[in-house]
């Protein structure tokens, strides 16, 4: 009886040492997640930054009009599908003036685009009627990684396009090392490596 508690006990030490191991890889793990969302090439200077649509917070239209105020770009270009009947570049650039940005800054890009790739033709039409050769892309840093592959992808088709950077802004539940921990920061990976897949095979 001793030895098969004592058997027992080893066999309850064991699964909990693998436990604490699966939670240390899980834990080292999770933080690459996150890592494989974001491509940051950080700002310089450009001919024009353009902010997408979909982020709700309006952190994207921000960074874009500090990119304009710290002096990397004259203006920015405000991506506006459709919204609640209006176009979403409207309510965003009204945002960014409350926030005490110069409207001057800001130029509207109303389209109907429904996923980062129609809105990524519509915004490189829109740029090559304006001859922009150089841009910021700005949008929220768990979506950065993605956009930035959907571009060079259309600019690659179209046998090239604008130089362009990669900015990526905060978001409000997305965090590289802690997203995990809430249930909007779970969504949002969730849904964008969903896109992400859907991207890499066309959709």
């Amino acid at each position: 009886m001793r030895r098969a508690g004592s058997s027992h006990r080893k066999g309850w030490l064991v699964l909990l040492g693998i436990v604490v191991f699966g939670a240390i890889i899980l834990g080292a793990c999770l933080p690459l997640i996150g890592d494989l969302l974001i491509h940051n090439d950080g700002p310089a200077k450009a001919e024009i930054a353009v902010v997408l649509a979909g982020d709700q917070w309006g952190n994207r239209v921000l960074k874009g009009a500090e990119l304009a105020r710290a002096g990397y770009v004259p203006a920015v270009l405000v991506s506006g599908p459709p919204y609640y009947g209006i176009h979403e570049s409207g309510p965003a650039i009204e945002f960014a003036v409350s926030h005490g940005y110069p409207r001057e800054y800001f130029i509207a890009s109303p389209n109907e685009a429904l996923s980062t790739r129609e809105e990524a033709r519509a915004i490189l039409d829109d740029l090559g009627r304006r001859k922009v050769r150089s841009f910021l892309l700005v949008t929220s840093d768990y979506h950065t990684a993605r956009a930035g592959r959907i571009y060079r992808a259309i600019e690659r088709e179209r046998g090239g396009g604008p130089e362009f950077r990669v900015v990526a802004a905060p978001d409000r539940y997305f965090h590289r090392d802690r997203w995990w921990r809430s249930r909007e920061g779970l969504k949002t990976v969730f849904f964008e490596c969903s896109k992400s897949l859907a991207t890499a095979v066309g959709m």
